[in-house]
């Protein structure tokens, strides 16, 4: 069984595609067979819901280019004679404690705020470095979150499946659908060339794996307004994942913007969130108010260690994930390394970015089947269980640099600079995977619908 046929079955779906395309991420896991998986269930997931709405006579036939599914894991963007921001700042990284090895985050101020704050140092690289080796490494992991930032021990594959945590995310579902009353779907009449065109996807969701999600819809027409609020930016990711997208702000803790995202959630179709359990509600904005305001609404919302167990609420990335689930110990041993080695790419939140929007695609498949179908929730840690089943044939030969072949004719012009993008590894019979709009900054658009 493949990874494409695995997540078909935790879609309710059983037929794949085709594949085309050569080379593979070298890594102890077969990542290029992920990329293929997840990209493949989004064109599975499209070609039902077409055949679902009589835009065909039966399932499209879907193909897959394993090698640019490969290279979408990585960055679409390529800039033309300017450059990406650096992917982490000075603080973050790997560091040897006592007893092990320890990964901090800290891209986001408060992050490295709050990680110097449990050493007792300022944001120096090699005084954080001379204090962690003093430290245990769980301790430390315990300490930087307790004071509000992000970090990781590395454990191996053995440690984390006897961690109260990691038993509990082997227990959750791939993809956790949830019913309930809902009320009828705005019929948005999206033709077969643009299946989502008319459907809006409001969009609340940061690095990464969330951003994948709506970037994947806008690409099959979907109308996604981001929300962000006043102040915050990704500039790293941002060219990456903002492609076909309006991006604006409010601050739910103000009035008059509270007022405005009302309005937008009552008339969205669909709703993305990576928020931590509870942030919504302590926004006042709970299941149930959520409900009335869009009883019609599909919701799909991403968790970094799962949904139940101890750590359900912890905050966290897919290289911390990495670090937790065994995969950047593995990948050591693997590499014959003597450090943390982790996946060339980040698989975790890419994959489960594939998997948020075929999960929003196939509820409304299901709505439009006549099931009452209303939610999805997916986690970065069950993703990592998914891949650590497969490892890499390493047969193939290494996927290596983008080159011309595996761009798109037209340059795309954003408010950093003309860049190319990667052409899309995914068709469905004649729908094609494209964008209408450039990447564009955060907060460049108004909070409105368009339509």
């Amino acid at each position: 069984m493949t990874f494409w046929n695995e997540i078909n079955d935790a879609l309710g779906l059983a037929d794949t595609g085709e594949t085309a395309g050569q080379g593979a991420w070298p890594s102890r896991y077969d990542v290029t067979g992920l990329a293929i998986g997840a990209i493949g269930a989004v064109g599975s997931t499209i070609a039902s819901l077409m055949h679902a709405r009589n835009l065909t006579n039966g399932p499209a036939r879907v193909i897959i280019d394993g090698r640019l599914a490969s290279l979408w894991f990585s960055w679409s963007i390529h800039p033309i004679e300017w450059e990406l921001p650096p992917t982490w700042d000075a603080i973050a990284g790997d560091y040897q404690t006592k007893d092990g090895w320890i990964k901090l985050h800290t891209n986001l101020p408060h992050h490295r705020h709050a990680a110097c704050a449990a050493l007792g140092v300022e944001a120096d690289r090699p005084r954080v470095e001379q204090v962690i080796v003093g430290w245990e490494k769980n301790a430390l992991e315990t300490a930087i979150v307790e004071a509000g930032g992000v970090a990781a021990a590395m454990r191996s594959r053995a440690e984390w499946g006897a961690h109260p945590q990691g038993a509990a995310v082997l227990r959750e579902p791939l993809i956790d659908f949830q019913s309930g009353d809902v009320a009828s779907l705005r019929d948005w009449k999206g033709p077969a060339a643009r299946p989502l065109q008319g459907l809006r996807v409001l969009d609340l969701t940061r690095v990464l794996a969330g951003p994948v999600a709506t970037r994947t819809l806008a690409g099959f027409g979907a109308e996604v307004l981001r929300i962000d609020p006043p102040g915050w930016d990704e500039p790293i990711v941002v060219p990456d994942i903002t492609l076909g997208k309006h991006c604006a702000r409010l601050d739910l803790r103000a009035e008059p913007d509270r007022r405005r995202f009302e309005e937008l959630l009552a008339k969205a179709d669909i709703f993305i969130h990576g928020l931590r359990p509870g942030a919504l509600a302590g926004l006042g904005f709970d299941d149930d108010k959520r409900k009335a305001l869009a009883p019609h609404l599909i919701e799909v919302t991403l968790d970094a260690y799962g949904w139940t167990g101890p750590w359900a609420g912890r905050r966290g990335f897919d290289s911390l994930v990495q670090m937790s689930s065994g995969i950047a110990d593995a990948g050591r041993e693997w590499a014959g390394a003597d450090r943390p080695t982790p996946l060339p790419v980040q698989a975790l939140d890419h994959a489960t970015g594939y998997l948020m929007a075929a999960a929003a695609l196939r509820l409304l498949d299901l709505r439009l089947r006549g099931a009452p179908a209303r939610a999805a929730r997916l986690s970065l840690a069950r993703t990592a269980a998914l891949l650590v089943q497969r490892e890499s044939v390493g047969r193939e030969e290494p996927i290596g640099a983008a080159g011309d072949a595996d761009f798109a004719e037209d340059v795309e012009c954003t408010p950093w600079g003309d860049a190319r993008r990667l052409r899309a590894p995914l068709t469905i019979g004649e729908t094609r995977l494209h964008w209408d709009r450039p990447a564009c900054a955060l907060g460049s658009a108004r909070p409105v619908w368009s339509s």
